[in-house]
């Protein structure tokens, strides 16, 4: 029994170190992208920036780059929401900007 220790405690360790941040990261995501709304500011995986005009489906969603310019891109193609001094904010940011301010 004793001999199991050391394979408990590193998969204690790396539990803690790489899962579970990996989980929280994956959950602010996922909240992030359900509560998109028309007129927020975001920024795709591809680095475009835009304002959210539209959803054609659950899964797409209509992005205004331009005047008179709209792309259609993946839900899960966004990153991260433009905050409103300019500078975009992804997910792992906003929850690290939540508890500064808290």
């Amino acid at each position: 029994m004793l001999q199991f220790l050391p394979f408990v405690l590193i998969f204690g360790i790396f539990y803690f170190l790489v899962i579970l941040p990996q989980q929280r990261q994956r959950r602010k995501t996922q909240d992030m992208l359900a509560n998109l709304k028309t007129g927020d500011r975001v920024i795709t995986s591809g680095g475009i920036y835009g304002t959210i005009v539209g959803f054609r489906d659950l899964n797409v969603v209509q992005l205004q780059v331009a005047s008179q310019v709209k792309l259609e891109v993946a839900k899960s193609a966004i990153t991260g929401l433009e905050s409103p001094e300019g500078a975009a904010m992804t997910a792992s940011q906003e929850g690290g900007e939540a508890k500064k301010k808290s």
